[in-house]
């Protein structure tokens, strides 16, 4: 027996960071979901793809009141991948795990529609867009300000114009940025590893591709400020200068 142990190959353990979105609910929590509810009819698509941690630090609820807020959550299709600041008489078998040592990182401003049926975006929140008939690839005319997200998991979406810090661009296909990348760009989110990231001049904060992450302080210092393309190769996210 212990030969057949130091011949078998030893279990790979890697370690990875991603950035989550935070949740923190208040009481009364019904009116809390109501708020959330009145958030996803503004911003159709916020909460895809999105890693979502729940921050229950301070809340005076039990173990079954914490079960059927994550059962409320999941009905409007929010994941929660784990819980934070639970104490250990909350935590139920089945339950999301709990979290601890995230790094706080910038506030996500929502993205606001304009009134409804005016047809125009909101001051802020939503960049002008086109989309031709028949092609599934979203255009963004101007550029793409701190605070505001353009999602779209049908395919491609090209921006003209620049990536502001703050800002983020999730697309089911690939991503175009003619400008400067200097929000966070994730590509291939729904499942698309063959889907690429070109951008002009790279300051991102955050780049992925089909799940897979590096934030700024992972990137090869060579790339910043640099023409780019990023691309999947198996379990590992490549990028290289254009030329």
């Amino acid at each position: 027996m212990n030969e057949e142990l130091t011949t078998r190959k030893a279990v790979r353990l890697r370690g990875r960071s991603f950035l989550a979105l935070v949740l923190s609910p208040e009481l009364p929590i019904a009116d809390w979901l109501l708020e959330l509810d009145d958030l996803a009819r503004r911003s159709t698509g916020f909460f895809l793809s999105r890693p979502i941690v729940l921050d229950v630090a301070g809340l005076p609820v039990t173990r079954d009141e914490l079960a059927r807020l994550i059962d409320e959550l999941a009905k409007r299709n929010v994941r929660i991948m784990g819980i934070e600041g639970a104490r250990p008489s909350m935590l139920a078998p089945g339950m999301p795990p709990e979290m601890r040592g995230g790094r706080p990182a910038a506030d996500i401003e929502v993205p606001e529609d304009g009134p409804a049926g005016s047809g125009k975006p909101a001051e802020r929140g939503q960049a002008s867009v086109a989309t031709p008939a028949g092609n599934p690839n979203l255009i963004v005319e101007e550029g793409v300000r701190s605070g505001q997200s353009i999602i779209h998991p049908e395919g491609d979406v090209t921006v003209l114009g620049s990536v502001s810090s703050g800002a983020e661009i999730v697309a089911g296909g690939s991503i175009h940025v003619y400008g400067a990348l200097r929000g966070r760009a994730l590509a291939g989110s729904a499942g698309n590893s063959n889907a690429r990231i070109f951008c002009r001049k790279l300051e991102a904060e955050l780049i992925a591709i089909d799940g897979l992450y590096k934030t700024a302080e992972d990137m090869e210092p060579k790339l910043r400020g640099q023409a780019v393309q990023v691309w999947l190769d198996g379990d590992v996210l490549k990028a290289a200068v254009l030329a």
